[in-house]
């Protein structure tokens, strides 16, 4: 009877370094054999990125001096440049691993593209907003928009999103969907922009020689345009004003501007209009004090502050009046109380 013996444990360890020693020569073997192929797909995708710069770089000097296209010539050069350098990779691959195959992927790709589609929709949301806001062109770089609460200088059109500098020093990042499907003003969007303002006069004013005088000023400022002529209409009679409305143009419409000719038309019109002496009065109120100590208080037929008087109407009285009269009854009660006290003690 013959009986097997177990190999031991130093056996094994030699036997698993052998066949790991084996396994690594084999794979610098290989890498041997394929070292002109790594070489060659590197080359390539090398051209490859190159190629894919040259071309950006060419988009992006066609349209530079396009105004209308210079946004949608940043993006078609990212975009070419990407195209081409997954081309490259593509074409690496293929001659690193012979068995890798294009169409597999793209298959991969097609069965996958729901759950891609899916899992990235704000983002392909997003991309897509932002090429149509490049094709459509509603705002340009350098133009100054108004969206929602935010406003300012736009920056940077992207395919994910829109950056904007507003004028206090800081940067908005909104995404190009919410642009592309939300109100947007442009302020730039014309050589020429309209300022108005409403003047308040008092009622006993000339109205038509303040309206001369607010036009006189607004037509002597510096840089005000002629044509567009500017004008001015009443728009409002006003609690205790009559408000008259002036309106110019300006050029250029960048903010910076718009507030610099509002300041030189508002003071020049402020000087003109108090120079002739029209009134531009501040809020006032009247107050009417109710005497509740008359003989008429709580009759609606004579009552004066409050309810119409049916009739005949009571004589008004002065606040200076009633108060006389009320320190005079409170003198005679306070003396008459005194007389009674001294009899009291007698």
């Amino acid at each position: 009877m013959i009986i097997a013996q177990k190999p031991s444990a130093t056996e094994n360890a030699k036997e698993e370094i052998t066949s790991a020693w084996d396994r690594t020569l084999q794979l610098y073997q290989n890498a041997i054999d394929r070292l002109p192929s790594i070489i060659l797909a590197i080359v390539v995708f090398i051209i490859f990125f190159l190629i894919a710069r040259a071309v950006k770089r060419l988009i992006r000097r066609f349209t530079r001096h396009r105004r209308n296209a210079r946004s949608l010539g940043m993006v078609l050069g990212r975009l070419a440049q990407g195209t081409i350098i997954l081309i490259g990779t593509f074409i690496a691959l293929t001659i690193v691993i012979p068995s890798f195959k294009i169409g597999d992927l793209v298959q991969l790709f097609g069965i996958s593209g729901v759950a891609i589609g899916f899992a990235f929709r704000d983002i392909l949301q997003n991309f897509l907003a932002g090429i149509l806001i490049l094709l459509t062109e509603p705002f340009q770089i350098n133009d100054q928009i108004v969206f929602k609460s935010f406003e300012g200088t736009v920056e940077n059109i992207e395919t994910r999103a829109t950056t904007i500098r507003t004028y206090d020093g800081r940067r908005i990042v909104i995404p190009n969907a919410e642009l592309f499907t939300n109100s947007v003003t442009v302020n730039t969007a014309f050589e020429n922009r309209r300022i108005e303002y409403d003047f308040g006069i008092g009622y006993g004013d000339d109205i038509d020689f303040a309206k001369q005088l607010i036009l006189e000023a607004i037509r002597e400022t510096e840089g005000v345009l002629n044509d567009p002529p500017p004008d001015v209409l009443v728009v409002e009679l006003a609690d205790f004003t009559v408000n008259i409305r002036g309106r110019w143009w300006i050029n250029p419409p960048r903010r910076a501007d718009a507030l610099d000719f509002r300041d030189r038309v508002l003071t020049a019109v402020k000087n003109k209009l108090t120079a002739n002496g029209v009134d531009m009065p501040f809020p006032t109120q009247q107050i009417l004090f109710h005497d509740q100590t008359e003989e008429t208080d709580g009759d609606r037929n004579r009552q004066r502050e409050g309810w119409p008087a049916y009739g005949e109407v009571p004589n008004s009285r002065s606040i200076g009046g009633t108060l006389s009269r009320l320190i005079k009854n409170q003198s005679r009660d306070r003396d008459g109380n005194v007389g009674n006290a001294s009899i009291i003690d007698k």
